[in-house]
């Protein structure tokens, strides 16, 4: 009886919960980082809107000689 416990194959109950602590622990260090990776990509799309609007405006009075109202 003993040696067929011994060579039962598979995780432990203690061994699965130590994993699913360590993707716990590593889950809570990712996601405010991926969350602050969105705000500067966001951040950057916007300033390079700004900066291709302030473009077009000026290729407009150059065209135009004053600025569209």
């Amino acid at each position: 009886m003993l040696q067929k416990m011994r060579n039962r194959k598979g995780f432990t109950l203690i061994e699965l919960l130590i994993v699913v602590a360590i993707i716990g622990i590593l889950a809570a260090i990712a996601i405010p980082q991926f969350a602050a990776y969105r705000a500067r990509g966001f951040n950057a799309a916007a300033t390079s809107d700004v900066k291709n609007g302030k473009t077009s405006l000026e290729a407009y009075f150059t065209d135009n000689q004053f600025y569209p109202l």
